[in-house]
């Protein structure tokens, strides 16, 4: 017996170690932080807003499916756009360029999936200039994880090698899947070049400057039940990245609103002394909506009411309004979205890229 109480002592220690470590790797080792962001800008555009489309696209989808989710920044004195098309079979990163935002020339495309990315997708990402160089997180792969990939000109590009942000464990919000990241630099981390005269910056895919130091990633998380919600990460170089201990950090709205099938697709910016995020909301119909929602510290969001959700006006974008990204401007936000005129939860709604702008209600 004596034996035996030894031998059983043993077990349980092993499996209390074994434990222990599994609870380690869930909660540290740089996976997983408690963190807010730093405090927002104190002047800019400040709600309530007015939103005023432009009457037809500014990026056609041609004989394609789709294109969708505009990221937009300044670079080298013009703007860039990084938006995915869709050919029937395969999601891909494709650029253009203006002068002024409006006017665009596409120059094909640049980003296609590889290697651990599959076949289906490399595109629907986050664009970002640090110094002298564009970061593009994007999303990969079955399930969906979050790649990176660098260009000195937009053109070309070099791959990381591998995932710079995966699943959550089981259980989690993000168990399934991440997607549509959207990554703000601190100030410090990031030269963000204003171009067009522009006295702000671009914000790729809502990224905008942040005090304090390093990178935070805006996500769209997945669980078991395919409800997505999103979530925040942190990180100090673009590459390694720790979550939010406490992710989601929006829900999904109530029964009957605009929002209450899924979240998705954020653009942040910080004014006025707090954070805003557009956002697409998912209908049970698979109508989509951008919705405005507030934060002071960019952890803990509440809607913001002040805007009514911004539904397509024209024929071409009826169904569908998806992908905002946005640029900060002296009169408010200019805000590139994607629009369609079919209802699906993913692709086929003949996407394509408009223009619009939230003016501040004087």
């Amino acid at each position: 017996m004596a034996a035996d109480s030894c031998r059983w002592t043993r077990i349980r220690k092993w499996f209390i170690c074994v434990n222990l470590c599994f609870s380690a790797a869930l909660t540290s080792c740089g996976r997983y932080a408690d963190f807010t962001l730093p405090p927002p800008e104190q002047s800019g555009p400040k709600p309530p807003f007015t939103w005023q489309p432009n009457p037809g696209p500014v990026i056609l989808r041609g004989d394609i499916s789709d294109v969708l989710n505009p990221s937009v920044i300044a670079f080298h004195g013009q703007y860039l756009n990084l938006y995915s098309v869709y050919d029937g079979r395969t999601w891909r990163t494709a650029l253009a360029t203006s002068p002024d935002g409006v006017a665009w020339q596409a120059r094909g495309t640049v980003l296609s999936p590889e290697g651990w990315e599959g076949r289906y997708i490399a595109a629907n990402g986050s664009a970002l200039v640090h110094n002298d160089e564009i970061l593009y997180w994007y999303e990969a792969g079955d399930p969906f994880q979050i790649a990176l990939a660098s260009s000195k000109d937009g053109t070309h590009w070099t791959k990381h090698p591998t995932p710079v942000l995966t699943p959550g464990p089981r259980g989690s919000f993000d168990e399934r899947a991440v997607a549509d990241p959207l990554v703000i630099a601190a100030a410090g981390s990031s030269s963000l070049v204003a171009a067009s005269g522009s006295s702000s910056v671009i914000a790729a895919s809502g990224s905008s400057k942040a005090a304090g130091g390093g990178f935070y990633m805006f996500y769209t998380g997945m669980d078991r039940a395919r409800r997505q919600r999103l979530g925040i990460a942190r990180s100090a170089d673009g590459i390694v990245w720790e979550k939010l201990r406490s992710n989601p950090i929006l829900e999904v709205g109530p029964p009957n609103s605009f929002d209450e099938n899924g979240l998705g697709e954020p653009a942040v910016w910080s004014s006025a002394g707090s954070y805003w995020m557009l956002y697409t909301g998912r209908s049970r119909t698979e109508q989509r909506r951008i919705g405005l929602a507030k934060s002071r510290d960019g952890i803990h969001w509440d809607r913001d009411q002040s805007l009514t959700p911004i539904e397509g006006s024209e024929s071409w974008d009826r169904e569908v309004v998806c992908d905002p990204t946005i640029e900060i401007t002296p009169q408010g936000i200019r805000v590139w979205f994607g629009g369609g005129d079919v209802r699906s939860p993913d692709q086929n709604l003949h996407g394509q890229i408009g223009l619009g702008f939230l003016t501040p209600r004087q």
